[in-house]
């Protein structure tokens, strides 16, 4: 039945996937709703909020507010805000409510830096879109209001987009990557949004090249490559450490997850086994460049239990879960938390 949940809780959604690639950057943060996505966000939806504050506003928008369309609330009470706060910038992410009285976003950025003289950001996230939806609209607008100036390559600097905890699932995933890559070839490595802040975003044309680690960073990538000329790889250089050390040869495999970090891992299998066959879904964005002859971007749980349970799979890499979904399955069943599914991180 379509949109029936009877395992999975829902995912988080497009708001929130905004929210987190700006956390930690030092902005004043406003969703535009009445208080609910808010509270989503930021009791459920990032893993940060018990470790690392933020400042993360609701715009508290009373019915007739809503109904009028009273912009100028909204900027009052951002200004105020950004008058007590030391904020580097200002970002309004959408939510269905914005979206139902057809908010103009660039109207309310043009009021909002009048009255702020902070750089403002706009975010057109409807709540009907998954997270890396969000993330994309966010990426996008981060890199064109911030990343404006070209400076001088820096020799081994590696960008990366795509870190956040939805995607990665592990709070120290940022310095694991800088560790590997620094190990590998003695590269830079800058993790926007997640352990580096907005002047190294500034600086973004300043990398040797990009690392995407999420389909969620793909356009992002694409752009900075459009506008500076810097090209990007796709990959995670930490999958290795996401596949045990078992027999893979010969093995029928499905993974589960968002799609970068289930190629990465089908990568490793494959150098590890030629001849293992290794099909990958995500629930969430797959992007037809990344996407094999046999990969599945799954929308509903029975489809997932329809595929996952058709006891073609020796071994199914996947959140736990999903486990419980496929009770008969009777391979070895390897977890691989995605944080976005579950609310687990590593």
């Amino acid at each position: 039945m379509k949109g029936l949940r009877k395992y999975l809780t829902p995912f988080a959604p497009d708001q929130s996937g905004a929210v987190s690639v700006l956390y930690e950057l030092g902005g004043i943060l406003v969703i535009c709703d009445a208080g609910g996505c808010t509270g989503n966000v930021c009791g459920f939806d990032e893993p940060r909020w018990f470790s690392r504050k933020s400042a993360v506003f609701s715009a508290g928008l009373r019915d007739m507010d809503a109904i009028l369309g009273r912009d100028d609330k909204l900027v009052e009470k951002l200004a105020d805000a950004a008058g007590k706060l030391d904020a580097s910038f200002a970002a309004v992410i959408g939510t269905p409510v914005p979206a139902v009285i057809g908010t103009d976003y660039r109207a309310l950025e043009r009021m909002s830096a009048k009255k702020t003289d902070l750089p403002i950001l706009t975010v057109d996230t409807d709540g009907m879109e998954l997270y890396d939806v969000g993330e994309e609209k966010a990426y996008l607008a981060l890199f064109r209001t911030f990343a404006k100036e070209k400076f001088p390559i820096e020799k081994g600097r590696i960008g990366v987009l795509g870190t956040t905890p939805q995607d990665l699932s592990n709070l120290k995933a940022a310095d694991q990557l800088k560790e590997v890559l620094k190990a590998r070839d003695g590269s830079r490595a800058v993790c926007y949004g997640m352990g580096d802040g907005l002047e190294e975003v500034k600086k973004a044309s300043a990398s040797q090249k990009n690392l995407v680690v999420s389909p969620a960073a793909l356009e992002a990538a694409r752009y900075l490559e459009k506008t500076f000329g810097t090209p990007y790889e796709i990959g995670y250089p930490v999958a290795k450490e996401l596949v045990p050390k078992l027999d893979y040869a010969g093995k029928k495999i499905l993974v589960v997850q968002q799609q970068v970090i289930a190629n990465a891992i089908r990568e490793e299998i494959k150098s590890r086994a030629a001849d293992a066959e290794v099909v990958t879904a995500s629930w969430f964005s797959m992007k037809k460049e990344l996407k094999e002859e046999k990969d599945v971007a799954l929308k509903e749980e029975d489809q997932y239990i329809e595929l996952a349970g058709n006891g073609q799979w020796d071994m199914i890499f996947a959140d736990a879960c999903m486990q419980r979904m496929t009770p008969k399955f009777e391979g070895t069943f390897v977890d691989v938390p995605h944080f976005a599914v579950s609310g687990r991180v590593m």
